[in-house]
């Protein structure tokens, strides 16, 4: 018995060595600044930066292959740790937020009654989606579940709602929409045109009560902040000037689809 034991133990000792010496010239010098640096993002690891998670980021933005700002759940604290660490300096990025660009669902009406799989992905392949409008929202809320950070959610008339506390402008609400109607915008801007339809008054009017109507009332009260092309309103927040009559556009909107907040 004495002989094996011994014969196992100096073959561990020796595999020991062996394995030890291996680690040392086979080993991989790591940038101190790499782990520093995912320390310093959110590690939600939600892929909004293009990259498989984020340590993948960290070490891009070490090698300089991204931007210090490729981070969006980030935000500008984290950006400026993570210029703190690599010795350099960031520029202030203004925020940005997911807005739902139509305000129809239960609202507007329907071309057919879905029964399938109810996902805005799936109903969007029959014909383009149920909804009499080709821009409206399908309303199954595909963005709300791929949503990382829980910031969007459908409310009663099966329109999603962005918290802006929660939004970090991951972009994957406006990936996966397949009538494109989410869209990253500054999050300044708070007053904006809740639809982005480019049918006649005659067709919007005939299929959804507060879709634009391109009357070009709100055109002529801000003085030319609101513009009307293609049947649909849109602000020109280059124009804005500090007595722009916000208030009184949004009340005059007849169809109230010009909205201020998130």
């Amino acid at each position: 018995m004495l002989i094996p034991i011994l014969t196992m133990s100096i073959m561990g000792f020796l595999f020991g060595l062996g394995l030890a010496y291996a680690s040392k010239i086979f080993r991989v010098e790591i940038d101190p600044k790499i782990d520093m640096i995912m320390r310093a993002l959110p590690g939600a690891n939600c892929g909004a930066c293009g990259m498989a998670g984020c340590a993948s980021l960290a070490e891009a933005i070490v090698n300089g292959k991204v931007e210090v700002t490729s981070c969006a759940p980030g935000g500008q604290e984290v950006y400026n740790r993570i210029a703190e660490i690599l010795g350099v300096e960031v520029k202030v990025k203004k925020k940005k937020i997911a807005r739902v660009r139509c305000n129809g669902g239960k609202r507007s009406s329907d071309k057919y009654e879905y029964s399938g799989l109810k996902k805005c992905a799936g109903v969007n392949l029959l014909a383009g989606g149920s909804k009499e409008c080709r821009f409206g929202c399908l309303g199954f809320g595909d963005c709300a579940a791929i949503c990382p950070f829980d910031a969007i959610y459908l409310n009663e008339n099966n329109i999603p709602v962005v918290d802006g506390s929660k939004c970090t402008a991951c972009g994957k609400c406006v990936e996966v929409c397949p009538k494109k109607i989410i869209i990253l915008e500054n999050a300044d801007n708070k007053i904006y045109v809740k639809c982005l339809s480019q049918d006649k008054i005659v067709v919007v009017k005939s299929i959804c009560p507060v879709g634009c109507i391109g009357c070009k009332i709100c055109e002529k009260l801000s003085g030319g902040v609101f513009i009307v092309e293609n049947n649909l309103s849109r602000a020109d927040y280059s124009k804005v000037k500090s007595d722009t009559p916000w208030q009184a556009v949004i009340e005059k909107c007849p169809t109230k689809c010009i909205i201020k907040g998130d």
